[in-house]
């Protein structure tokens, strides 16, 4: 059983950065897609962004593209949401996701993904 971990949640300004991480306990998640979705406050789940297990293929909502980025280390053990120019709205539990990468594109839709974190807060206020 896959367990993922992420961390770097917290309380940011408008405008401001924030890095998540997603890892997983003891293995690498180099044959995985990973793809990191949010819950704000009344909101349906949204799925963010994704990442194909070989990094070529990333995705991003519309309302995130030029803002957030992903990314994976080099080790292959931590698929990483650098979140920039942060607003109001983006204040949500963001949550990652992983699922076998059986085809080289990775999927923002959250019916796909078996395993997933606990979640971590981030909140965007002044």
């Amino acid at each position: 059983q896959l367990q993922l971990v992420e961390s770097g949640g917290g309380l940011v300004q408008p405008g401001g950065s924030r890095r998540l991480s997603c890892a997983a306990s003891d293995t690498t998640l180099d044959i995985y897609h990973i793809g990191w979705f949010r819950q704000g406050p009344g909101k349906e789940r949204e799925g963010v962004s994704c990442i194909s297990g070989s990094g070529e293929h990333t995705a991003y909502a519309d309302s995130v593209k030029g803002r957030f980025a992903i990314s994976r280390d080099g080790a292959k053990k931590t698929v990483f949401l650098q979140m920039n120019d942060l607003k109001a709205e983006d204040t949500a539990v963001y949550f990652c996701a992983a699922t076998l990468g059986r085809y080289s594109s990775c999927s923002r839709s959250d019916r796909v993904y078996a395993y997933w974190g606990q979640g971590a807060q981030v909140t965007v206020s002044s």
